[in-house]
């Protein structure tokens, strides 16, 4: 008798909006899904869940260990998780939270988690947003620890910041895949009503107001990181940035700027909170 291996896909941030949406969505494609989240009481329905807080890169280290050592095989990885934090807060490594949580937590389970996506010729998505179009300047190192305080309208450029750095990532991941079978890409999930403003009354007021009248679903945004995590027409692609419609629309100057990726690599790798893992080949 032939035994139906299912392919497996590890979730971050899967316990609401997008997340918990695309726990469905590939669950409905085949894949066992698993989660890792901060809560593990907020989800269900899935084949594992996994506890760990994103913005301690210690615990991001940790769980990505035990994911490759309990699970046979990952097939898919998403970094789906994300903060807007609209006032600035240091996390326990020192670094400011939504560099930690957008930024350099993938990073780090990125790196753990790669051998097993090589075994398997798996994919990663890294969940990102064309915000990051905004941003004309990058200095690094000093943005990837940037202790400033700033207001709840300077956070949006500060998101911006942290969603490009995504971007720049996996560009630079995606050069170091080449040859093994592994492919890398982010994404925009358009505009949609999720936790992510939480921090916010205005934004929560506003969001609850949208879900009332049905508008800007989660389910729209997951739409493009279903079609990147599952559909053969995307197996080949990578180091590639998709809009929410699943096009590609003319890269930044920053983006397209090779110098700069290896660059944020290197800061990112440099980190004390990152070093000190011994997580990097």
């Amino acid at each position: 008798m032939t035994t139906i291996v299912r392919p497996v896909a590890v979730v971050t941030g899967a316990s609401g909006g997008i997340g918990s949406v695309l726990v469905r969505a590939l669950a409905a494609r085949g894949f066992d899904v698993v989660a890792v989240v901060r809560d593990p009481s907020r989800v269900s329905g899935m084949r594992e869940v996994f506890q760990a807080d994103l913005s301690d890169m210690a615990e991001v280290a940790s769980v990505g260990r035990e994911l490759a050592a309990r699970l046979p095989r990952i097939d898919v990885l998403i970094n789906n998780a994300g903060l807007h934090a609209f006032s600035q807060r240091l996390t326990a490594d020192g670094l400011p939270i939504m560099i930690a949580v957008n930024h350099v937590a993938p990073f780090v389970l990125t790196q753990v988690l790669v051998p097993k996506l090589r075994a398997s010729q798996g994919r990663i998505v890294h969940v990102a947003s064309d915000a990051h179009r905004r941003v004309q300047q990058l200095v690094l190192p000093d943005d990837l620890v940037r202790a400033d305080s700033f207001t709840a309208h300077e956070s949006s450029f500060l998101y911006a910041q942290s969603k490009l750095l995504g971007v720049l990532f996996t560009k630079a991941l995606a050069r170091r895949l080449r040859g093994t079978g592994v492919v890398a890409n982010s994404c925009c999930p358009g505009l949609n009503v999720t936790g992510l403003g939480r921090e916010s009354r205005m934004f929560s007021a506003l969001a609850k107001a949208l879900r009332w009248i049905g508008a800007f679903s989660p389910e729209a945004g997951a739409r493009i990181v279903t079609r990147l995590a599952a559909d053969p027409e995307f197996a080949s692609s990578s180091g590639v940035h998709f809009s929410h419609q699943g096009d590609v629309k003319r890269e930044t100057a920053l983006v397209a700027d090779v110098a700069l990726q290896e660059r944020l690599w290197t800061e990112t790798a440099a980190l004390p909170a990152v070093a000190r893992l011994g997580v990097l080949s």
